[in-house]
Protein backbone atom coordinates (compact mmCIF):
# COMPACT_ATOMS: atom_id res chain seq x y z
CA UNK A 1 0.00 0.00 0.00
CA UNK A 2 1.77 3.47 -1.23
CA UNK A 3 0.91 6.04 0.58
CA UNK A 4 -1.18 7.99 -2.17
CA UNK A 5 -3.49 5.18 -1.66
CA UNK A 6 -2.87 4.30 2.47
CA UNK A 7 -4.85 5.48 5.12
CA UNK A 8 -4.42 8.74 5.36
CA UNK A 9 -5.02 10.13 1.97
CA UNK A 10 -8.30 7.69 2.58
CA UNK A 11 -8.91 9.05 5.61
CA UNK A 12 -8.43 12.92 4.23
CA UNK A 13 -11.13 11.66 0.85
CA UNK A 14 -13.84 10.71 3.82
CA UNK A 15 -13.27 13.82 5.34
CA UNK A 16 -13.92 15.79 2.01
CA UNK A 17 -17.18 13.27 0.75
CA UNK A 18 -18.46 14.28 4.48
CA UNK A 19 -17.69 17.68 3.37
CA UNK A 20 -15.96 18.39 7.05
CA UNK A 21 -13.18 18.96 8.62
CA UNK A 22 -10.72 16.20 10.82
CA UNK A 23 -9.48 15.91 13.97
CA UNK A 24 -5.78 15.06 14.49
CA UNK A 25 -5.27 14.20 18.17
CA UNK A 26 -1.84 14.29 19.20
CA UNK A 27 -0.83 12.29 22.27
CA UNK A 28 2.69 11.09 24.02
CA UNK A 29 3.38 7.19 23.26
CA UNK A 30 3.72 5.97 26.97
CA UNK A 31 2.28 9.03 28.88
CA UNK A 32 1.68 8.60 31.79
CA UNK A 33 2.57 4.80 31.55
CA UNK A 34 2.03 1.92 28.98
CA UNK A 35 -1.10 0.88 30.27
CA UNK A 36 -2.92 3.94 30.36
CA UNK A 37 -1.31 5.70 27.36
CA UNK A 38 -2.58 2.30 25.15
CA UNK A 39 -6.08 2.24 26.53
CA UNK A 40 -5.50 6.64 25.13
CA UNK A 41 -4.77 5.91 21.99
CA UNK A 42 -7.32 2.46 21.59
CA UNK A 43 -10.10 4.80 22.89
CA UNK A 44 -9.01 8.06 20.73
CA UNK A 45 -11.19 7.00 17.27
CA UNK A 46 -14.56 6.24 19.05
CA UNK A 47 -13.87 9.60 20.49
CA UNK A 48 -13.60 11.44 17.74
CA UNK A 49 -10.10 11.78 16.16
CA UNK A 50 -9.88 11.14 12.89
CA UNK A 51 -6.31 10.87 12.38
CA UNK A 52 -3.84 10.18 15.41
CA UNK A 53 -0.44 11.49 16.09
CA UNK A 54 1.53 9.55 18.17
CA UNK A 55 4.55 11.51 20.21
CA UNK A 56 7.91 9.25 19.88
CA UNK A 57 9.58 10.29 23.66
CA UNK A 58 12.92 12.14 23.85
CA UNK A 59 15.00 13.34 26.05
CA UNK A 60 15.38 16.93 24.22
CA UNK A 61 12.71 17.80 22.86
CA UNK A 62 13.76 20.88 21.72
CA UNK A 63 10.81 22.42 19.19
CA UNK A 64 7.82 21.36 22.52
CA UNK A 65 6.77 23.48 24.76
CA UNK A 66 6.26 22.87 28.54
CA UNK A 67 3.51 20.72 28.29
CA UNK A 68 4.75 18.16 25.69
CA UNK A 69 8.18 18.18 27.17
CA UNK A 70 6.72 16.98 30.61
CA UNK A 71 4.83 14.52 29.11
CA UNK A 72 7.93 12.95 27.37
CA UNK A 73 9.84 12.72 30.14
CA UNK A 74 7.02 11.39 32.01
CA UNK A 75 6.89 8.34 29.61
CA UNK A 76 10.37 8.09 29.65
CA UNK A 77 10.62 7.93 33.63
CA UNK A 78 7.94 5.13 33.37
CA UNK A 79 10.27 2.80 30.76
CA UNK A 80 9.18 4.03 27.81
CA UNK A 81 11.22 3.53 24.74
CA UNK A 82 10.76 3.37 20.63
CA UNK A 83 10.48 -0.41 20.75
CA UNK A 84 7.25 0.10 23.31
CA UNK A 85 5.71 2.63 20.59
CA UNK A 86 6.05 0.72 17.63
CA UNK A 87 4.47 -2.06 20.62
CA UNK A 88 1.42 0.04 21.10
CA UNK A 89 0.99 0.87 17.22
CA UNK A 90 1.07 -3.23 16.75
CA UNK A 91 -1.60 -3.72 19.51
CA UNK A 92 -3.72 -1.15 18.00
CA UNK A 93 -4.26 -2.31 15.38
CA UNK A 94 -5.19 -5.88 15.85
CA UNK A 95 -8.61 -3.84 16.50
CA UNK A 96 -8.53 -0.68 14.26
CA UNK A 97 -7.35 -0.99 10.37
CA UNK A 98 -8.80 2.27 9.59
CA UNK A 99 -7.62 5.15 11.53
CA UNK A 100 -4.45 6.61 10.24
CA UNK A 101 -1.32 7.18 13.26
CA UNK A 102 1.60 9.10 12.44
CA UNK A 103 4.32 9.19 14.51
CA UNK A 104 5.81 12.86 15.58
CA UNK A 105 8.91 13.47 16.85
CA UNK A 106 13.07 13.92 16.68
CA UNK A 107 15.39 11.58 14.45
CA UNK A 108 17.90 10.79 17.21
CA UNK A 109 16.11 8.25 18.62
CA UNK A 110 15.60 6.97 15.12
CA UNK A 111 18.76 6.71 14.58
CA UNK A 112 20.02 5.18 17.10
CA UNK A 113 17.57 2.28 16.55
CA UNK A 114 18.55 1.74 13.18
CA UNK A 115 16.73 3.92 10.18
CA UNK A 116 15.91 0.89 8.24
CA UNK A 117 15.22 -1.48 10.82
CA UNK A 118 12.61 1.10 12.45
CA UNK A 119 11.44 2.09 8.95
CA UNK A 120 10.82 -1.65 8.61
CA UNK A 121 9.39 -2.52 12.28
CA UNK A 122 7.71 0.87 11.61
CA UNK A 123 5.80 -0.25 8.48
CA UNK A 124 4.97 -3.42 10.20
CA UNK A 125 3.80 -2.60 12.77
CA UNK A 126 0.99 -0.12 10.93
CA UNK A 127 2.49 3.17 11.23
CA UNK A 128 1.22 5.26 8.20
CA UNK A 129 3.54 8.03 8.05
CA UNK A 130 6.22 10.53 10.10
CA UNK A 131 6.37 13.75 11.28
CA UNK A 132 10.37 14.44 11.55
CA UNK A 133 10.74 17.52 13.32
CA UNK A 134 14.78 18.69 13.00
CA UNK A 135 14.95 16.69 9.87
CA UNK A 136 15.20 19.55 6.85
CA UNK A 137 14.44 18.51 3.44
CA UNK A 138 18.29 18.97 2.71
CA UNK A 139 18.26 15.98 4.76
CA UNK A 140 15.96 13.76 2.23
CA UNK A 141 18.37 10.78 1.77
CA UNK A 142 18.27 10.55 5.27
CA UNK A 143 15.22 9.18 6.01
CA UNK A 144 12.35 10.64 3.81
CA UNK A 145 13.37 9.43 0.71
CA UNK A 146 13.40 5.51 2.32
CA UNK A 147 10.61 5.66 4.13
CA UNK A 148 8.79 6.93 0.78
CA UNK A 149 9.89 4.14 -0.73
CA UNK A 150 8.03 1.60 1.54
CA UNK A 151 5.17 3.46 1.14
CA UNK A 152 5.06 5.67 4.55
CA UNK A 153 4.30 9.22 4.58
CA UNK A 154 6.38 12.11 5.18
CA UNK A 155 4.77 14.92 6.60
CA UNK A 156 6.56 17.95 6.74
CA UNK A 157 6.30 21.11 8.66
CA UNK A 158 5.59 24.48 7.29
CA UNK A 159 5.29 28.18 9.19
CA UNK A 160 4.80 31.47 9.01
CA UNK A 161 8.21 32.32 8.55
CA UNK A 162 8.27 29.94 5.24
CA UNK A 163 8.50 31.81 2.34
CA UNK A 164 7.18 31.17 -1.42
CA UNK A 165 11.32 30.93 -2.26
CA UNK A 166 11.23 27.94 0.84
CA UNK A 167 8.28 26.91 0.57
CA UNK A 168 8.66 24.80 -2.91
CA UNK A 169 11.36 22.58 -1.05
CA UNK A 170 9.70 21.97 2.16
CA UNK A 171 6.38 20.46 -0.09
CA UNK A 172 9.13 18.47 -2.39
CA UNK A 173 8.76 15.21 -0.78
CA UNK A 174 6.06 15.89 1.30
CA UNK A 175 3.22 13.62 1.20
CA UNK A 176 0.02 12.67 3.03
CA UNK A 177 -0.67 16.14 4.43
CA UNK A 178 0.87 19.26 5.08
CA UNK A 179 1.07 20.61 8.95
CA UNK A 180 1.11 24.31 8.77
CA UNK A 181 2.45 25.56 12.89
CA UNK A 182 0.25 28.60 12.98
CA UNK A 183 2.70 30.31 15.51
CA UNK A 184 6.07 31.09 15.61
CA UNK A 185 7.90 29.55 18.46
CA UNK A 186 7.44 26.24 21.00
CA UNK A 187 4.27 23.84 21.14
CA UNK A 188 1.19 24.86 23.10
CA UNK A 189 1.78 28.60 24.48
CA UNK A 190 -0.42 30.85 22.64
CA UNK A 191 -2.98 31.08 19.38
CA UNK A 192 -3.23 32.16 15.97
CA UNK A 193 -5.22 34.14 14.79
CA UNK A 194 -8.11 33.23 12.76
CA UNK A 195 -7.90 35.81 9.85
CA UNK A 196 -3.66 35.63 9.55
CA UNK A 197 -4.31 31.63 9.61
CA UNK A 198 -6.59 31.71 6.72
CA UNK A 199 -4.52 33.45 5.14
CA UNK A 200 -1.61 31.25 4.93
CA UNK A 201 -3.70 28.29 4.12
CA UNK A 202 -4.67 29.58 1.09
CA UNK A 203 -1.04 30.40 0.54
CA UNK A 204 -0.09 26.52 0.77
CA UNK A 205 -2.96 25.34 -1.41
CA UNK A 206 -1.46 27.83 -3.99
CA UNK A 207 1.55 25.59 -4.01
CA UNK A 208 0.27 22.36 -3.13
CA UNK A 209 -2.93 19.61 -3.12
CA UNK A 210 -2.46 17.88 -0.50
CA UNK A 211 -4.77 18.39 2.74
CA UNK A 212 -3.46 21.25 5.35
CA UNK A 213 -4.11 20.57 8.78
CA UNK A 214 -2.95 23.09 11.37
CA UNK A 215 -1.73 23.31 15.05
CA UNK A 216 -0.22 24.69 17.49
CA UNK A 217 -2.22 27.10 19.84
CA UNK A 218 -5.05 25.29 19.47
CA UNK A 219 -6.89 24.19 22.70
CA UNK A 220 -10.80 24.38 22.49
CA UNK A 221 -13.81 22.93 20.53
CA UNK A 222 -14.49 26.67 19.05
CA UNK A 223 -10.28 27.01 18.20
CA UNK A 224 -10.81 23.62 16.72
CA UNK A 225 -13.89 25.18 14.96
CA UNK A 226 -12.60 27.80 14.00
CA UNK A 227 -9.24 26.48 11.81
CA UNK A 228 -11.75 23.94 9.87
CA UNK A 229 -13.44 26.93 8.16
CA UNK A 230 -10.50 27.53 6.58
CA UNK A 231 -8.18 24.21 6.53
CA UNK A 232 -8.82 20.87 6.09
CA UNK A 233 -7.59 19.30 9.74
CA UNK A 234 -6.75 20.79 12.80
CA UNK A 235 -4.70 19.36 15.21
CA UNK A 236 -4.51 19.42 19.14
CA UNK A 237 -1.49 18.62 21.28
CA UNK A 238 -0.83 20.17 24.36
CA UNK A 239 -4.29 20.88 25.42
CA UNK A 240 -4.44 17.01 25.62
CA UNK A 241 -1.21 16.17 27.35
CA UNK A 242 -2.80 19.07 29.54
CA UNK A 243 -5.32 17.12 30.53
CA UNK A 244 -3.31 13.38 31.30
CA UNK A 245 -1.24 15.39 33.11
CA UNK A 246 -4.40 17.34 35.25
CA UNK A 247 -5.26 13.74 36.39
CA UNK A 248 -2.41 12.91 38.06
CA UNK A 249 -1.69 12.66 41.62
CA UNK A 250 0.93 14.78 43.37
CA UNK A 251 2.97 11.77 43.54
CA UNK A 252 2.58 11.57 39.12
CA UNK A 253 0.58 8.29 39.79
CA UNK A 254 -2.97 8.57 37.43
CA UNK A 255 -5.76 9.12 39.27
CA UNK A 256 -8.93 7.37 38.38
CA UNK A 257 -11.17 8.59 35.60
CA UNK A 258 -8.11 9.39 34.03
CA UNK A 259 -8.72 8.19 30.62
CA UNK A 260 -12.50 8.64 30.40
CA UNK A 261 -11.79 12.73 31.54
CA UNK A 262 -8.87 12.80 28.71
CA UNK A 263 -11.06 11.11 25.91
CA UNK A 264 -14.32 13.07 27.13
CA UNK A 265 -12.09 16.43 25.93
CA UNK A 266 -11.50 14.93 22.65
CA UNK A 267 -14.91 14.20 22.27
CA UNK A 268 -15.68 17.85 22.73
CA UNK A 269 -12.90 19.20 20.45
CA UNK A 270 -14.67 16.36 17.84
CA UNK A 271 -17.97 18.13 18.13
CA UNK A 272 -16.33 21.43 17.27
CA UNK A 273 -14.94 19.99 14.39
CA UNK A 274 -17.95 18.64 13.35
CA UNK A 275 -20.19 21.43 14.21
CA UNK A 276 -18.10 24.22 12.02
CA UNK A 277 -19.49 23.67 8.73
CA UNK A 278 -23.04 22.90 9.32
Amino acid sequence: MSGADGRIARRFAKLAGEKRGGLVTFVTAGDPDFAHGMAILEGLPAAGADIIELGMPFTDPMADGPSIQASSLRALASGHTLRKTLDMVRAFRAGDQDTPIVLMGYYNPIYVYGNEAFLDDARAAGVDGLIIVDLPPEEDEELCLPALARGLNFIRLATPTTDDRRLPRVLANTSGFVYYVSITGITGTKGAAATTTGEAVARLQRHTELPVAVGFGIKTPADAADVVRVADAAVVGSAIVDRVKANLDETGAPRPGLVDDVLAMVGDLAQGVRGARG
